[in-house]
């Protein structure tokens, strides 16, 4: 088993070394599937909701897989590579101040919208509402991610880094919703 496991890996690294862009695509949206299953289950949905899994699988392949492969690179570009205390505090806060909340922004948008099916003011009531503690809660927990991500991941690796990590945090923000509403109920 363990010779099956070693050889996967090398082809998934050499996937990565000839295709980094398809094979990131395609990590997040399957890290995607892999977050939405466990937390449809753990949400006690009984029958897994297969259009909503779909197109979250989508999400990760057709966005976050693409831009984070460019965001890493244009980053890496920008600060020449360099891992010093001080670029990488630089990397952090300029992708929090960018990406993090161009990513939140659009996820709430294309889950109320594409996967919910909800009208237009109705997703944008909800993120007028939700937003800015989705963001400030995303604010307490990326920085310490992002600091990782740069100061020891090597770029090859930051996506899926990131994907991983991501698969958790989706886990965790929907067991959180699902607790907020069994409160309120």
């Amino acid at each position: 088993m363990g010779s099956v496991a070693k050889k996967g890996l090398q082809q998934y690294l050499l996937q990565l070394q000839h295709h980094p862009l398809r094979t990131k695509a395609i990590t997040a949206g399957l890290l995607s599937a892999i977050s939405d299953i466990v937390a449809q289950k753990l949400s006690g949905i009984q029958k897994l909701q297969l259009r909503r899994l779909l197109l979250k699988v989508l999400f990760g392949f057709a966005y976050l897989g693409p831009f984070g492969h460019f965001l890493h690179i244009i980053l890496d570009k920008m600060f020449k590579g360099k891992k010093d205390t001080k670029t990488v505090a630089k990397k952090v806060v300029l992708e929090q101040l960018t990406s993090s909340p161009w990513n939140n922004m659009l996820f709430m948008i294309y889950y109320g919208v594409i996967v919910e099916r909800r009208p237009w003011m109705h997703v944008k009531t909800k993120i007028k509402k939700e937003y800015p503690t989705v963001q400030f809660t995303s604010w307490t927990f990326w920085p310490v991610v992002g600091w990782v991500n740069h100061q020891y991941v090597p770029l090859q690796f930051r996506v899926i880094f990131h994907s991983v990590v991501a698969c958790g945090w989706g886990i965790f923000l929907n067991l959180r919703a699902r607790s907020m509403a069994l409160t309120k109920g």
